[in-house]
């Protein structure tokens, strides 16, 4: 039986592409650069917010930081202006009748907040984020989460939805769910080694201890 479960931010609980990528687009036309359509930056997303600016500039490294700059400024802002749980997620967390934590990319306090601004902070007994711990896959921040909630990773369970997600809980190891909804394809995360798919939030009723 699972007796705790961690899980991902970004394109697992949150949809939160709108506001990543207005934050993006404001940097590059700061900077004279071409905007960058909105399922593009989507594919960028999920190893923190300088790989996100990084692969947003291209070739002009020289470009990295003042770019991470303009990011910031306008993401700190607008951060909840069109991010939303996914559909059934609140319900999912409500429900939920084990421990649940949460180990991101994005910086500790920057997830805190949404999630405190979505009125689901109060759900996880922890918060890890990107700045706060190495970055996933390390698994670093999900053992601390676990010996946490003195819980061992083979008896807990990581939800994500990318390839690094995946990683993430082989090297801890634990077992990982991979949902569907989020924003890498099924199929990169069947390639990737992903064994138990979630294409609907009520499929990981169960696995939060709540009934269907």
């Amino acid at each position: 039986m699972t007796e705790a479960v961690l899980f991902d931010l970004d394109g697992t609980l949150i949809d939160s592409v709108q506001d990543l990528a207005l934050a993006v687009n404001h940097a590059l036309s700061g900077l004279g650069l071409p905007e960058r359509p909105v399922a593009e930056i989507a594919g960028f997303v999920g190893e923190g917010a300088r790989r996100l600016v990084e692969r947003a500039v291209g070739a002009r490294a020289e470009l990295v930081e003042p770019a991470l700059n303009l990011w910031w400024e306008h993401y700190r802002r607008h951060l909840l202006d069109h991010t939303s749980l996914y559909p059934g997620i609140a319900e999912l967390l409500e429900a939920a009748r084990v421990p649940l934590a949460v180990h991101t990319n994005k910086p500790g306090a920057l997830a805190r907040r949404i999630l405190d601004g979505l009125g689901v902070l109060d759900q996880f007994v922890a918060v890890v984020g990107g700045d706060e711990a190495p970055r996933k896959p390390d698994p670093a921040g999900s053992r601390l989460l676990l010996a946490r909630m003195g819980v061992a990773g083979e008896d807990a369970l990581y939800v994500g939805d990318s390839v690094i997600d995946v990683e993430l809980a082989r090297a801890v190891p634990m077992p990982v769910a991979s949902v569907t909804w989020g924003l890498v394809p099924e199929e990169r995360l069947l390639a990737a080694g992903a064994t138990m798919l979630i294409r609907q939030v009520n499929e990981l009723l169960p696995l939060v201890g709540a009934a269907r």
